[in-house]
């Protein structure tokens, strides 16, 4: 098994291309060892010192570090990896392969009248912002729209990156006031 590594913007997480689907669709984030139960993967994965968080797309791992130094941690989060897909134990303990979609779905907040304006939005950053992100090894979702802000959840090596505010600044912001004239800011939550 041989699995590419790549770096992201953010110097504090690298991206693991294992080489075949790590999720069927969507995204799943791990903040912290807590919450790393539900996947026998992850918890290998905490179970490396200096593992801070961990992230799954639909075919890479992005791994955040604390202040250790990736040429220790990069052999032993390899060897992690390598023995969880070749043990053939299920990337989650209940055996299904779901994702945070449905959760972070139901934590949106919006006013029923924006229907029409937070539609626009999620199109946006459904086709446009996360296949540029996840190139990156991180996710973006919406999380609310109110008074002409819209509130973005970043995930993944997004999450504590050094430029993601100008990511959202810049790039988002500017993005959503061209095709969407009601958003008159983007701010992370």
């Amino acid at each position: 098994m041989f699995i590419q590594t790549e770096a992201t913007p953010n110097p504090a997480t690298l991206k693991f291309i294992p080489g075949r689907a790590v999720l069927d669709g969507g995204t799943m984030e791990f903040p912290n060892r807590e919450t790393a139960s539900r996947s026998p993967l992850a918890e290998r994965l905490f179970g490396v010192p200096g593992v801070t968080s961990v992230f799954y797309g639909s075919d890479f791992v992005t791994v955040t570090k604390d202040d250790s130094d990736w040429q220790h941690l990069k052999p032993a989060i390899l060897g992690a990896i390598m023995e969880h897909y070749m043990s053939g134990a299920p990337l989650l303990a209940d055996g299904s392969a779901s994702d945070d979609e449905a959760a972070d779905a139901a934590d949106e907040f919006f006013d029923e009248a924006d229907a029409e304006t937070v539609d626009m939005i999620k199109d946006l950053i459904e086709t446009r912002v996360r296949p540029a992100v996840a190139n990156d090894g991180g996710d973006i979702t919406f999380r609310g729209f109110k008074d002409g802000i819209v509130y973005l959840n970043m995930k993944g090596s997004c999450a504590g990156c050094p430029s993601s505010t100008a990511t959202l600044q810049h790039g988002i912001q500017n993005l959503l006031r061209h095709f969407v004239p009601e958003v008159t800011e983007v701010r992370p939550m």
